[in-house]
């Protein structure tokens, strides 16, 4: 039989799980809010000790300072982008609608200028059949701008909303950039495990997740920025969503970016535009290709990368289980995954040491 300190700490204990689990769910609306102040947080940490060393421990100033400097550089670009990209979106998907913008003449176009063998292997999977493939081109494309244009007419409806949970983000983001360290701090006080452990665990956690989440977003942003200025340049439409989409496709380890490009280059190729082409397969392959192999190792790092086939899977099954959150959820709890399991390799190694 339990003796009743240990029955009270039993009892103490299921109370701070039952009181954690209710602050979390009354959270829960404005879980976007408090998850993205924490990203933000997390990322902008080491600017903020900087800018805080330089004002002489202002630490109030110093996280108003890195607060204006996230809005500059990350939350206006988003909202200019986000707005041009409902835009484009819906101004393609009127297009489709009114029969001016039809699959089935590119396909016509392409399919009659590539080689004898080319159609007939083609044919030997089906890929010929004008209306099947214009069919399912336009049931997905219709699909996906349907999408979009419902979460525009949600955000519209519920701007109200939009506004408080924005407000809340930035709210949070002051205190979390002020107080950071503190919180910290007293998370590690309250946590049963050894202060050794903490120190590695909490490194290597936030280490990992700064830089994978980082070299992610930025490399993602560089690779759709750069491929939305080359579709402009060579008058291709709407190229600010098609580089929306190909930064998201960037996550996808060897393929990515070229999911789009490599189509639309082969498309100008075959139907006479041979200049664009060209012009598109070179700065795709010298310029967007390389920009994964060049960037990545500065921000990422070889000690905090994590494999490629992790970022794809983890970033994949984040979407599909927390929706565009995933973007960055994912990722983190593989960051977290390693970090733990790197902490305990690195303890039963010392162990053994005798």
């Amino acid at each position: 039989m339990a003796s009743p300190r240990v029955f009270h700490d039993r009892v103490f204990i299921l109370l701070v799980v039952v009181v954690s689990l209710a602050f979390a769910w009354i959270l829960q609306p404005f879980f976007g809010a408090v998850f993205w102040a924490t990203i933000l947080a997390i990322l902008f940490a080491p600017l903020c000790r900087r800018l805080t060393e330089r004002m002489r421990q202002r630490r109030t100033l110093a996280a108003l300072a890195t607060l204006l400097i996230i809005l500059v550089i990350v939350i206006l670009p988003s909202a200019l982008i986000t707005a041009l990209l409902v835009q484009e979106g819906l101004g393609v998907y009127q297009r489709i609608q009114s029969g001016e913008l039809a699959f089935g003449v590119y396909l016509q176009q392409l399919l009659g200028a590539l080689p004898a063998w080319v159609g007939e292997l083609l044919d030997r999977f089906g890929l010929t059949n004008l209306r099947e493939v214009q069919a399912r081109l336009s049931t997905s494309l219709m699909s996906g701008l349907q999408l979009l244009a419902t979460h525009a007419v949600s955000v519209g409806q519920n701007a109200f909303n939009f506004l408080v949970s924005f407000f809340v983000m930035l709210y949070l983001l002051f205190f979390l950039l002020r107080d950071g360290r503190e919180l910290v701090r007293r998370m590690r006080a309250a946590l049963p495990l050894e202060d050794d452990l903490q120190r590695n665990l909490f490194g290597k956690f936030a280490n990992v997740i700064r830089a994978t989440v980082r070299g992610s977003i930025v490399i993602a942003i560089l690779q759709g920025a750069l491929g939305g200025l080359i579709f402009w340049f060579l008058g291709v439409h709407a190229p600010v969503l098609w580089g929306v989409v190909m930064a998201f496709l960037s996550l996808l380890p060897a393929v990515g970016t070229g999911l789009v490009w490599v189509p639309v280059a082969v498309y100008l190729l075959v139907t006479g535009d041979v200049w664009q082409g060209i012009v598109l397969t070179a700065y795709g392959v010298l310029v967007i290709g390389l920009v994964d192999n060049l960037v990545r190792p500065i921000l990422v790092g070889k000690g905090t990368k994590m494999p490629d086939y992790v970022v794809l899977v983890s970033t994949l099954g984040g979407m599909a289980v927390f929706g565009l959150n995933g973007f960055v959820i994912g990722p983190a709890i593989a960051a977290m995954f390693i970090a733990v399991w790197d902490v305990l390799a690195t303890m039963k190694a010392q162990a053994a040491v005798p």
